[in-house]
C-alpha cells in the first residue's frame, strides 16, 4: 500500500524493526573475524603495529570493509583506536585473545561454517560486494537494478521505510528560501513527495535511470503530485545533473558507493547546483569519532556486505563537503538513527 499522506509521521516509533532487518550481517562479520581471522589475538600480538593498514597486510583483507569491520568493534566497546591504532578493550582481551584463560574463540567458531560467514569472508578478502542477500543465483545489487522485477520489488522496500522517514525529514529542515529541488536518485521520489508536500514553495524532479523512472513517474502519480513533480532520466555516474535547481538532495545513497564516487558525485553537485543553493545528504551517519551509534555500524555492515559503499561520519562527510566547495556544512537529526548534512554553495 502506498502512502499518499506524507505531511502525517507515524504515531508509533519502527526503530527497533528497522534495525532488526538492517543489522543481519553484523553477527556474522563477528564470527568471521573471530573465526577465520583471529583479528583479536592478532591485535593483542601486535599492539604497536595494528593501524589499519598494517591488519590488512597482515590478514590479507581490504581496507573498505575492513575499515566498517573495525569500526563495528569499536562500537561494541570491543577495540578502541588511540593515534590511529587499535587496542583490545578488557572486554575482548579476556574473551576474544586467545591467549587468556578465558577464551571464547572455540565456542564462536562452532558457527564458522555457516554460508553468510564464507561470503563475508570473501568480502573482506576481495572487497567487492556479494551478490544481492547473499543469493548465488542473484546479480549484485548495482546490476540488479537494471531488472524490472527486482528495482519494483527493491525500490517498493525503500518506498516502505521512507514512508516512515521522509515526512520527518521534511518536517526538520527549512527549505523556505529555495525553488526547485532535485532528488538525485530518488528511487520512488518518496523523499521529494514529502518534502514538497511540506514546502508549498518548492516543486521537484527526480533524476533516475531506467527502469526506475517509470517506477518513480508512476509512485508521483499515484501520490498525485505530478503537477508538483516531474522525472528526469539521467544516469548519475555519467552525466551531469541538469541546472536550474537550488536544492540537491541524495536521500540514502551514498551510502551505496565507495568514497571515490561518493567525491564525484558531489563534486558534479557543486558545478552544476545554482549559485546560492543547498545540497542535502540525508543517511544514517556514524558520529565523528566513527565508534557509534551501534545500529549505524550494524547497517555499515549490511551496505558494505551487498553494496560497493558503507555509512559515513559526519566528519568524513564534511571534509568531503569541503573540499568539493560547499561551506557553512550543518547536521541535524532526524528519526531512527538518521540525519542530514547540509552544505551551501556560496552565490
Amino acid at each position: 500500500m502506498i502512502s499518499e499522506n506524507l505531511t502525517e509521521v507515524s504515531p508509533t516509533d519502527p526503530t527497533n524493526l528497522l534495525r532488526l532487518r538492517d543489522s543481519v550481517y553484523s553477527d556474522d562479520l563477528f564470527i568471521t573475524a573471530v573465526a577465520h581471522l583471529d583479528l583479536f589475538s592478532w591485535i593483542d600480538n601486535n599492539p604497536a603495529d595494528a593501524d589499519i593498514e598494517e591488519i590488512c597486510s597482515s590478514l590479507r583483507i581490504c581496507e573498505r570493509p575492513a575499515d566498517v569491520m573495525l569500526t563495528l568493534f569499536k562500537s561494541l566497546n570491543l577495540i578502541e583506536e588511540r593515534d590511529g591504532r587499535y587496542h583490545l578493550t578488557e572486554l575482548s582481551k579476556d574473551h576474544l585473545s586467545e591467549s587468556s584463560p578465558w577464551f571464547l574463540g572455540p565456542y564462536i567458531s562452532s558457527l564458522k561454517e555457516r554460508p553468510i560467514c564464507d561470503e563475508m569472508l570473501k568480502v573482506l578478502r576481495t572487497g567487492k560486494p556479494a551478490n544481492w542477500g547473499a543469493n548465488k543465483d542473484e546479480q549484485s545489487w548495482a546490476l540488479a537494478m537494471e531488472d524490472d522485477d527486482f528495482a519494483r520489488s527493491f525500490t517498493a522496500g525503500m518506498d516502505s521505510r521512507g514512508a516512515y522517514l521522509a515526512p520527518v525529514l521534511a518536517k526538520t529542515i527549512d527549505l523556505s528560501g529555495y525553488n526547485r529541488l532535485l532528488d538525485i536518485a530518488g528511487a520512488s521520489g518518496i523523499y521529494s513527495s514529502a518534502i514538497v508536500s511540506q514546502h508549498p514553495n518548492l516543486s521537484a524532479s527526480v533524476f533516475e535511470k531506467p527502469p526506475v523512472d517509470r517506477i518513480a513517474k508512476n509512485s508521483i502519480d499515484k501520490r498525485r503530485l505530478s503537477d508538483k513533480i516531474g522525472v528526469i532520466v539521467g544516469d548519475m555516474f555519467k552525466d551531469e545533473f541538469p541546472r536550474g535547481f537550488d536544492v540537491h538532495l541524495f536521500s540514502n545513497v551514498l551510502h551505496d558507493w565507495d568514497t571515490g564516487a561518493v567525491r564525484a558525485l558531489l563534486d558534479n553537485s557543486y558545478r552544476n547546483l545554482n549559485p546560492g543553493g543547498v545540497v542535502m545528504i540525508h543517511d544514517a551517519h556514524l558520529n565523528a569519532e566513527k565508534n557509534g551509534p551501534l545500529p549505524v555500524a550494524e547497517y555499515s555492515v549490511l551496505l558494505m556486505f551487498s553494496t560497493e559503499g558503507r555509512c559515513y561520519s559526519i566528519s568524513e562527510m564534511e571534509e568531503i563537503l569541503d573540499e568539493a566547495g560547499f561551506s557553512a556544512i550543518t547536521y541535524l537529526p532526524t528519526v531512527a538513527n538518521r540525519s542530514v548534512i547540509m552544505g551551501e554553495k556560496l552565490a
